[in-house]
Formats: structure tokens, C-alpha cells, sequence
């Protein structure tokens, strides 16, 4: 075995890719042979370490140095000064935004130190290519336990104690749906991972697969040995390349090991997973339509009854989770279902995985213990809203789910409890707003996504979200009447009423919840013909003030020529007058605002 004084781990995950992290790996092995140090240091593509804003990260051991936005060329002086001379290079450590200070080592960053991993326990960890560093950590333990010492009820049971329930977004107790799927019987019967995962923003699933995809593997095989399945699907989008590539190595090492396939220890359990690619439609993360697209149909949901675990895969009864649940079995069969069910609230037991993003500082990946208050996820693990800007609003649940208000910062996260707000869980899409934020312009965002994502089916959904969001084009573009406004709280009751499945059903969530906690903005687009946030171009106008000095910056850069010298005198020796904009010809591009110099800002918007 080689022995190594140090060990280098650099993300591996989507985002760090994207800024050349393969590339750095390969520039620090070269430095490292070029010195003669390469059998010293051994270096790690690892999975996401989730703080994406930092990336590309590189942390070495033992010290933990936390490396960030670490580019090609600092390779060579991380290898020359810190592996070679052993001088750690403090111009490449993280800096702490909250704190306003460099910080030396990663379990110094206040970005972790709230965070409980369970599901992403090995992601940033371990080589999620190397079968071998799962098995290190006790991977496949909980397989080897369920097979040999537990009968299927047992894990049933321990799955039913945990408490956890599915983290898709529906929130179904996943012992009970594992116990339902095992009471059915047939001559075959499937395991199914639903890592559909078509949320704006989110990327949970795909980083649980690309940092240790063996967790996944290790718990669908639990999940056929309980409920009797002998074959496994794993429906991931074509879009995850990396996610796929490292499941298909995955899937080959579990076979060659033994771990997968005929007679798994020698227990007469056989059970075999093969991989099925989406093609991205949203609608397929609604557990029917996903199925009707493993058997090469045209993803639309189905009606319900009957559920997947009495028909699903080609009619034969299916349980189907998604990658996180998923992820959360081994340790729950290792460590007992007691002990998952301590953390966390009533209601909502365990960790929840989220995916920050939109106008807050710390983008990233993150794992809390449920009944952590938005507050502590936004602020003290997210940093809060860059610039100085004002928190407005964040929205979970992904477009299906509602936007919540600083007024409801001190809520615990829970199923129960974010339902209650109007909003959702949702599989952990959490997109934050600030004060320059239209609510009204969110709304429409999101019905444009779900009005393009429907998959036609069901009239309320295919016509009602249309509707919707030409509702919304008119507000957006002061055109809004008051007969409007009801009639877009109305149809979005209608539609969220009589859709087909629960993608339909949600649809309408951003139009209600900014209704809701938002309703004096749109009042603004209708009574004012006004975007308070400035937004929505078509209600902005742009004026120039008595500051104005006749400069006539701003004329030479209108596009449109719509700005010349006709206002007031200035100055009568020159004759030099103020210039004004003709309106019928702006088009808001905003140039004249850019060009007017800083120390005058004649030009506003209103």
C-alpha cells in the first residue's frame, strides 16, 4: 500500500469542471513529478464540496488549507510553496466573507460549521471513482448487515423508525412507501431512483451522484432486498454527464466486486441496476411520467390509483425515491433508525439537502438539520444578500414551490411548516431575492418555465398556466386592470384544484404566494402603471432632472436619437440648453443613464 504525506483534494463536481478543475489536477501532477514529489503527494478529484462560490476549491491535508477560486496557473506555486517548501501560499485562502478574514483551514469556515451531512457525508471526501475509498468509510456495510443479519421487515421497520420521508418534494414516509411496495407480489418487481432533477437552480441530486454515486447503489440494493425487487432504474437526465459517467463506473466496480448482480454474498439475493436517460423534461419528475418514459413512451403523467407500487415499471409493482432518500439509507441501517430520528423536528426528521442561489453571497450546496430557521440558512451558512442590498424573499420548492417573506425568517424548516406558509419543501431549490427583486416579475418567470414544462395532458394545466401567464404579460407591461387581478387569483385556485398530478396541481404556488405576502406590488403595476423595483422596462421611464449641465453624453450614445438639447437654458452666453428625452421614441435601454457623468446623475428612472 502507498503511503503519502499529503494529500490534495481538488471539486470534481459540475461547477468546478466548468472553471477547468481537470485541468488544474493535471497541471499540479506535472509540477509534482517535475520536482520529484509525485509517490509524496497524492492528489483527489473529489465530488462538489458544495461552497460553489469559492471554486474551484483545493484543500490540502493534513493541515486542511482551504483553497479558493484556485486558477491554472497558481498550481505551480501551490506545489512549489506549500508541498514542496511547506509554506502555505496565504494569497489563494479562502476569504471569509462574513467574517472579513482569510481563512486558513476548511473546518474554520463558518460556511460548514451548521451543517450536519448524512446524505453528502462523502462528497468532497472520498474519489468517487475509486470503489475502494466508499468501502474505506464503511461503504456497503449496511448491505452486508440488511443481507446477513436482518430479515426484509427488519429493514423495513428500522426505515419506518427513522421517520424520514422522501425528499422529492412530496414528502411521503418512505418506510411506509417501502412497506406498500413489499406487500405486492409478482414474479418481478423494480427499484426505481428518480434523479430527474429539473428544478431552476437545483443540484442536489446531481452532486449526491457525483460525489459518491456507491451510496446510491449500496441503498437500492437495500431497497430491492426489502421489498422483494430484483432489478433497479436509475432515471437521471441526459444533461449530467459527469453524474452518469461516474454512475456507469459505479455500477461496473459494484459488479466486479460482487456487490451487484447474481447471489450477493452468498445469500440467494440477486439484484441488477442498469441506467435509463431523460431528456430533460420537467414533467418526468413526477413519478408516472418518469415510468412511461423508462418504457420509451411519451412522459405523461398517469392517472392515480393505481399507484407505481401496485403497477408501475411496465405494470409490475415499482418503488420509486429520489437520489437523496436514497442516500440517506446506508447510514441510517448502520447507525439505526433511532438515531435519525433525533435529529431534526416533528414531522421532519433528519437532514435536508438545499441548493442557495440567486442574489446571496455563498452559492452553493448545503445540508442543515431540519427545524433550522431560514434565518440561520441565508444569513449565517449563506452570508446573507451581497451589496449591502436589503433580503426580500426566498423561494423553495423550485417553481412549484412559494415565495416567503423576512417576516417569516425565524420559521423552522419542515414540511409541515413551509406548507402551512404557502410554499413547499420541494426536493431543496432555495432561490433568494433582494430589494431589487419584482414579485411580479418572479411570478411570471416561474409560470413561463411551468407553462413550457407542461406536458399537455390535462386542459387546466396545458391552457390554465398560458393563461396565467399572458395575466401576468399584462401587468408586467401596464396593461393590468383590477378584473385582471381577480381573475388571476381565481384561475390559479382553478388550476391548482383540478390538475392531473402534482406538478399541475403546484404550478399556480408563485402566482399565490406573491398575491399573498406581495400584493401591494402589484397593485403598483395596476393603479400606478409603476415596477417598484424598476424591473419591468415597459412601465420604466426615463427623465432628465434640472441637474442636467448640457453635457449632451447621454445623446451620443442614444441608439435611438431620441435625446437632443430643446429644455431649458442653461447658460444664455452659450446658449447651451438641457437636454430632454423623447419618450414615444425610448426603447429604456438604460445607455443614457451609464453615459451621464457620476457627479451629475441627471438622468432617473421612475
Amino acid at each position: 500500500m502507498q503511503f503519502y504525506r499529503a494529500h490534495v483534494l481538488i471539486c470534481g463536481g459540475t461547477g468546478c469542471v466548468s472553471s477547468k478543475s481537470h485541468e488544474l489536477k493535471a497541471e499540479m501532477e506535472k509540477e509534482l513529478k517535475a520536482l520529484g514529489i509525485d509517490n509524496e503527494v497524492q492528489i483527489v478529484m473529489t465530488g462538489c464540496f458544495g461552497l460553489c462560490e469559492a471554486g474551484p476549491i483545493v484543500i490540502v491535508y493534513p493541515e486542511g488549507t482551504f483553497y479558493s477560486q484556485v486558477k491554472i496557473k497558481d498550481a505551480k506555486r501551490i506545489v512549489t510553496e506549500h508541498l514542496y517548501k511547506g509554506r502555505i501560499v496565504k494569497d489563494l485562502l479562502y476569504y471569509e466573507s462574513i467574517q472579513q478574514d482569510k481563512i486558513k483551514a476548511v473546518n474554520e469556515v463558518d460556511f460548514y460549521a451548521k451543517q450536519k451531512r448524512i446524505a453528502l457525508a462523502n462528497c468532497g471526501v472520498i474519489d468517487p471513482e475509486n470503489i475502494d475509498e466508499y468501502i474505506a468509510l464503511d461503504g456497503y456495510q449496511a448491505l452486508i448487515k440488511v443481507l446477513t443479519q436482518m430479515k426484509p421487515e427488519d429493514v423495513i421497520e428500522e426505515i419506518k423508525l427513522s421517520e424520514l420521508r422522501g425528499r422529492g418534494g412530496a414528502g411521503f414516509p418512505t418506510g411506509l412507501k417501502w412497506d406498500i411496495a413489499s406487500q405486492y407480489k409478482d414474479d418481478m418487481k423494480y427499484v426505481c431512483c428518480n434523479a430527474d432533477e429539473g428544478d431552476p437552480g437545483a443540484f442536489m441530486d446531481r452532486s449526491i451522484l457525483e460525489g459518491t454515486p456507491h451510496s446510491v447503489l449500496e441503498a437500492m440494493a437495500i431497497a430491492g432486498y426489502a421489498t422483494g425487487a430484483k432489478k433497479g432504474y436509475i432515471y437521471v437526465r441526459a444533461e449530467y454527464p459527469i453524474a452518469v459517467k461516474r454512475l456507469q463506473i459505479a455500477i461496473k466496480q459494484a459488479k466486479e466486486y460482487g456487490l451487484l448482480g447474481e447471489d450477493i454474498f452468498d445469500t440467494n439475493f440477486s439484484f441488477d441496476i442498469e441506467i435509463r436517460l431523460g431528456a430533460g423534461a420537467f414533467v418526468c419528475g413526477e413519478e408516472t411520467a418518469l415510468i412511461e418514459s423508462i418504457e420509451g413512451k411519451r412522459g405523461m403523467p398517469r392517472t392515480k390509483p393505481p399507484f407505481p407500487a401496485e403497477k408501475g415499471i411496465w405494470g409490475k409493482p415499482t418503488l420509486l425515491n429520489n437520489v437523496e432518500t436514497f442516500a440517506n439509507i446506508p447510514l441510517i441501517i448502520l447507525k439505526g433508525g433511532e438515531w435519525f430520528s433525533k435529529i431534526g423536528i416533528e414531522g421532519s426528521k433528519g437532514t435536508k439537502v438545499f441548493a442557495l442561489g440567486g442574489k446571496i453571497k455563498n452559492t452553493g450546496l448545503v445540508e442543515v438539520p431540519m427545524g433550522m430557521t431560514l434565518r440561520e440558512v441565508i444569513y449565517d451558512i449563506g452570508g446573507g444578500c451581497p451589496n449591502g442590498k436589503e433580503f426580500k424573499a426566498v423561494q423553495t420548492g423550485g417553481p412549484s414551490g412559494g415565495c416567503l417573506t423576512k417576516e417569516h425568517l425565524d420559521t423552522p424548516i419542515g414540511y409541515d411548516n413551509l406548507v402551512k406558509l404557502g410554499s413547499m419543501m420541494g426536493s431543496g431549490g432555495m432561490i433568494i431575492m433582494d430589494e431589487d427583486t419584482c414579485m411580479v416579475d418572479i411570478a411570471r418567470y416561474f409560470l413561463d418555465f411551468t407553462c413550457e414544462e407542461s406536458c399537455g395532458k390535462c386542459t387546466p394545466c396545458r391552457e390554465g398556466t398560458k393563461r396565467l401567464k399572458e395575466l401576468l404579460d399584462r401587468f408586467c407591461t401596464g396593461k393590468g386592470t383590477f378584473e385582471d387581478l381577480d381573475r388571476l387569483e381565481s384561475l390559479a385556485y382553478y388550476i391548482q384544484d383540478n390538475s392531473l398530478c402534482n406538478l399541475g396541481q403546484s404550478a399556480p404556488n408563485p402566482v399565490i404566494s406573491t398575491l399573498t405576502h406581495f400584493r401591494d406590488e402589484y397593485l403598483a403595476h395596476v393603479v400606478d402603471r409603476r415596477c417598484p423595483t424598476g424591473v419591468c422596462k415597459a412601465l420604466l421611464q426615463y427623465t432628465i432632472t434640472d441637474k442636467c449641465i448640457g453635457c449632451g453624453s447621454c445623446a451620443k450614445v442614444c441608439p435611438q436619437e431620441c435625446i437632443e438639447p430643446v429644455g431649458k437654458v442653461i447658460n444664455e452666453k452659450t446658449n447651451r440648453r438641457a437636454y430632454v428625452i423623447d419618450h414615444t421614441k425610448c426603447i429604456k435601454c438604460g445607455a443614457c443613464i451609464e453615459a451621464c457623468p457620476p457627479k451629475v446623475s441627471a438622468i432617473i428612472t421612475q
